[in-house]
């Protein structure tokens, strides 16, 4: 054998150990966005088609199955009564929400684009949730959160615009009553948030906002592989 050569076997063995892991990582990544999706057949499920549809059509991102499934969760483990949604898109964040949230409840949901809101009310209604349950604020979200009120909601989820993430990290906290619960979506980036090659400016303001509530002792932070990572943070 040539110098070298077990140590050429050696490295081969080990990338194909790494291909296998890597397979099956995505294998259950799969597996796992897809487990609790609701029944197509449910009016949810219709509602989250039609919605998912609409988003294609309008360019817009919206969060994952595994991501609407974790949303849905928190809301009902945290009994959400209100809850404000930055980023509507074209309602299919709400649609998991509302499937959540206690039957008295109002989700406030903020977004800069009222058509966008438009195509989420029609969501809704598909879906079968009153229009008593949502409240559609159209604008900017730095300019609408100073409005609500403090300490007035169990949830906030955060899926706008990346670089002002820190400043709605900060109304958040103003937000949130006691053992509330925060979320910010697409923390991953596409996977340059924890790429060390020189990354664009939102992506080192995520860098900044996953330190910021790391370090925050009034929080109880976990970072989920759902989607394009789930940033999630209860208030003490």
């Amino acid at each position: 054998m040539f110098p070298g050569g077990v140590d050429t076997v050696k490295a081969r063995e080990r990338r194909g150990q790494e291909r296998v892991i890597t397979g099956n990582r995505l294998t259950s990544w799969a597996f796992a966005e897809a487990y609790g999706a609701p029944d197509a057949e449910t009016p949810v499920g219709v509602a989250l088609r039609w919605a998912r549809d609409r988003s294609r059509e309008a360019g817009v991102r919206p969060v994952s199955p595994g991501t609407g499934d974790t949303l849905r969760l928190l809301a009902i483990a945290s009994g959400a009564r209100a809850v404000v949604e930055i980023g509507t898109g074209t309602g299919v964040s709400g649609l998991y929400l509302q499937a959540g949230m206690r039957p008295d409840a109002v989700l406030t949901t903020v977004d800069i684009e009222p058509e966008r809101q438009q195509f989420a009310r029609q969501a809704f209604r598909i879906a079968g949730f009153a229009a008593n349950r949502a409240r559609f604020i159209p604008g900017h979200a730095l300019d609408v959160l100073p409005r609500l009120t403090d300490g007035g909601y169990d949830l906030v989820f955060c899926d706008g615009d990346r670089l002002e993430y820190l400043e709605c990290l900060a109304e958040s906290l103003r937000l949130l009553r006691p053992g509330g619960l925060l979320c910010f979506a697409g923390v991953f980036a596409n996977g340059r948030t924890v790429d060390s090659a020189a990354q664009p400016t939102e992506v080192r303001r995520l860098r900044e906002l996953l330190r910021a509530v790391r370090e925050n002792g009034d929080l109880v932070p976990a970072l989920l592989p759902v989607g394009d990572g789930l940033l999630c943070a209860a208030r003490a």
